[in-house]
């Protein structure tokens, strides 16, 4: 139960770290877009550009949750089967 507990968790952690990147990332385009709009509309519509935002937002939520997995499942085997820590040595 702790076991699914910790990835659980670290799958959130990847999910926040996913959101804070689509963010910082959507406000640097949307400045640049503001600026030039014809230069970094890539030759999209409005319906193109929200696509365009759609599949990065689920690209970058898939990462987010399937990298916290599987960092969840190496620091669960690092910290409580290998018992390695910053502060304690084999």
């Amino acid at each position: 139960m702790k076991k699914q507990i910790y990835v659980f968790l670290t799958m959130v952690l990847g999910v926040l770290l996913a959101t804070i990147i689509h963010a910082v990332l959507e406000m640097g385009y949307i400045a640049l877009y503001a600026k030039e709009p014809v230069k970094y509309g890539l030759g999209l519509t409005w319906q193109g550009i929200l696509w365009v935002h759609y599949v990065y937002t689920a690209a970058l939520l898939i990462v987010g949750i399937v990298g916290g997995y599987y960092l969840g499942q190496r620091w669960w085997k690092i910290v409580y089967i290998e018992k390695r820590h910053w502060w304690f040595r084999k």
